[in-house]
């Protein structure tokens, strides 16, 4: 079949992004699923600092490639061996596909599988096809997902269904920024009722995460970023206090309001800087928890001895530590509900047309989490 999508020819492009054009809006041929896949039909698809970090070149990927891995959809037609999904399923994506009988899997950490770690640096999807061609010649895929076309042909491992009545642009974020920021808050950290917590850095995941946190009803939370207007949806999303990063004065401040320092802070803008600011923040017992992937090689200093003596905890939080059969759900229920206003999120759509300048205002911190509308 054919179907328009966007193609990543070349990585590093300068900005801007609406003048270089890093995003090419091609028509492609997209073959049938094979064996345990299946095709989905995107409604929309999240642009995220993971695809604006491919774009800039700091985390290379096979190309040429149809990019995007955050995405929601309605399945349109199912391979051979495919028995967990039916045609019309609305399904969210998952950019980590987990194979079910690895150590990790089977401890309940689904999340650090690497089973799809080959093919995702190949370009291929688990069982090794490309299924994307122009003229004739193949197009990689792009973290087994493909997102930014009208169609995409995934391992049902890489899917999850959800009830029909959820907007699928609004869940289109679902399976990368609210899992992981709200995921992070959930899973990582056993209580946050009655205690002081920080989410530094208010880009899609940073949100999705702070509307976590008020979830869980601690007595102080803050908000750090530098984006004022970001700080001020932080407070509208029920942060009590906001601080701007680059405030010379911001851990006095928040030592003075909280006591000493923080309980727990959330690092979610994936940048060194921030995660120094971040464990500044903290209290001694105090725990760190970064969820933003900064660039491979970049290292985080800190003082040892103090980190024994204040015994701080520092963890990992990969896809909000999520199992997603399990926590998909429970964010659908939440945003069903109302706890959890994910809508918001969604700073506006986007269409093919308009991408690479969306990648622009994604650089420059003008946006939360916009969305492409595919179709």
């Amino acid at each position: 079949m054919k179907m328009t999508a966007a193609i990543m020819y070349e990585q590093g492009l300068p900005r801007p992004f609406a003048q270089s054009q890093p995003l090419k809006i091609e028509r492609v041929d997209l073959e049938g699923p094979g064996p345990g896949e299946v095709l989905v039909e995107i409604a929309g698809a999240g642009l995220c600092h993971s695809d604006l970090s491919a774009i800039a070149g700091n985390r290379p990927r096979a190309m040429p490639a149809v990019v995007g891995h955050e995405a929601a959809g309605v399945v349109r037609e199912t391979g051979p061996g495919v028995t967990r999904f039916s045609v019309g399923d609305h399904v969210v994506m998952l950019f980590v596909s987990s194979c079910g009988t690895c150590r990790e899997c089977r401890s309940g950490r689904p999340n650090l599988c690497t089973s799809s770690w080959k093919s995702r640096a190949e370009g291929t999807l688990t069982s090794g096809a490309r299924r994307i061609s122009l003229n004739g010649k193949p197009i990689n895929h792009y973290s087994g997902i493909s997102a930014f076309a009208e169609y995409a042909v995934v391992a049902e491992t890489s899917i999850i269904a959800i009830p029909k009545d959820v907007p699928l642009q609004d869940a289109a974020i679902f399976g990368c920024a609210v899992i992981t920021g709200v995921g992070a808050v959930l899973n990582t950290v056993p209580r946050l009722a009655g205690t002081s917590v920080a989410v530094v850095g208010l880009g899609g995941v940073g949100l999705a995460g702070l509307l976590g946190a008020v979830r869980e009803a601690p007595d102080v939370l803050i908000a750090v970023d530098l984006n004022p207007a970001k700080l001020d949806l932080a407070k509208e999303f029920g942060a009590t206090h906001a601080f701007r990063a680059d405030d010379p004065d911001i851990l006095a401040k928040v030592k003075d309001l909280t006591g000493g320092g923080v309980d727990t802070v959330f690092e979610m803008a994936g940048s060194i800087r921030a995660m120094e600011t971040a464990y500044a923040l903290g209290r001694r017992g105090s725990t760190l928890v970064c969820v933003g992937l900064a660039p491979s090689g970049k290292v985080f200093a800190i003082d040892a001895a103090a980190m024994v003596g204040d015994e701080r905890t520092i963890k990992g939080s990969y896809m909000g530590s999520a199992v997603p059969e399990r926590d998909i759900p429970k964010i659908v229920e939440m945003y069903r509900d109302g706890s959890l206003p994910a809508a918001r999120l969604r700073s506006h759509d986007v269409t093919f047309d308009g991408i690479n300048a969306a990648f622009d205002a994604l650089a420059d911190g003008e946006s939360v989490r916009q969305v492409l509308v595919c179709r």
